[in-house]
């Protein structure tokens, strides 16, 4: 299958099962727990179920890891060439919570790199997308797409940050008191990516832990559209580690980088 082609095909799918998740959405659900305390819906189900059909019909021979799919062993994947990184449902807390902030994230990993990526947001009717040297784009319905890009002129009056509704926390208020910030806005989910890459936000900080199929799909975006994403110790983020955790990053804009860089030496 040629990129476009498959791009195209991943496109479809993130919303085919963003579709499945909005059914959900307006019916009567049951919340479960994971081990960690991690919520679990019928919406994370049934999103993992359509795209793991459609992945296998799309691309048999590329092995997906998917977060409702966790359990393979570092040694079986490990040598993996090419792999997808999934998310059915990011953000259930915001699902649970009915406030629209949720994605369906589908990423494409290549040598443990991020080389495309589809973030759909059912309940905004949005979808981002992004392949390496092709470029980000947000899709509204029918409508053409739009390219995006990372904020091209800093604000003189500081960065906008741009974090979790989810974890707040005293270290990430210590951290931005050392940045020159204007403002702070919450998202839930990916979304946050979305924010950085469309020029909306210069810096998305996590310091806390999170998941490798929480991050790869905004990754991608968020690469094509001008910015980075590193690690806490100015590497770039990377994937398919013998834990899949990721013990904190920073998704930057331009500017971003030039501050964060600043304070680091």
């Amino acid at each position: 299958m040629q990129r476009g082609d498959l791009l195209q095909a991943l496109i479809a799918t993130a919303r085919e099962a963003g579709q499945a998740v909005m059914e959900v959405y307006a019916s009567t659900y049951e919340v479960s727990y994971k081990e960690d305390r991690s919520p679990l819906t019928t919406a994370d189900k049934r999103s993992h179920e359509v795209i793991r059909a459609r992945l296998r019909e799309l691309t048999p021979d590329i092995p997906v890891l998917s977060e409702e799919g966790r359990s393979i062993p570092y040694a079986q994947r490990r040598n993996w060439r090419e792999f997808y990184l999934v998310d059915p449902l990011d953000g259930t807390k915001e699902f649970i919570n009915r406030n629209g902030e949720f994605t369906v994230n589908i990423a494409l990993l290549r040598e443990n790199r991020p080389v495309a990526g589809v973030m759909d947001v059912p309940a905004l009717g949005t979808t981002y997308y992004a392949e390496e040297d092709r470029g980000a784009y947000r899709l509204e319905g029918d409508a053409p797409p739009r390219r995006l890009s990372v904020r091209g002129e800093p604000d003189p009056e500081g960065l906008t940050v741009v974090a979790s509704r989810s974890h707040a926390t005293a270290a990430l208020e210590d951290y931005l008191r050392r940045l020159h910030v204007k403002e702070l806005v919450s998202r839930g989910s990916a979304l946050k990516f979305a924010l950085v890459a469309e020029g909306r936000a210069d810096i998305y900080p996590r310091l806390g832990p999170t998941w490798e199929w929480d991050t790869a799909a905004g990754h991608a975006i968020l690469l094509e559209a001008g910015g980075r994403v590193l690690d806490m110790e100015g590497n770039p983020l990377a994937y398919n580690k013998e834990s899949l955790k990721h013990a904190g990053f920073l998704a930057l804009g331009v500017h971003a980088q030039g501050e964060v860089r600043r304070k680091r030496d």
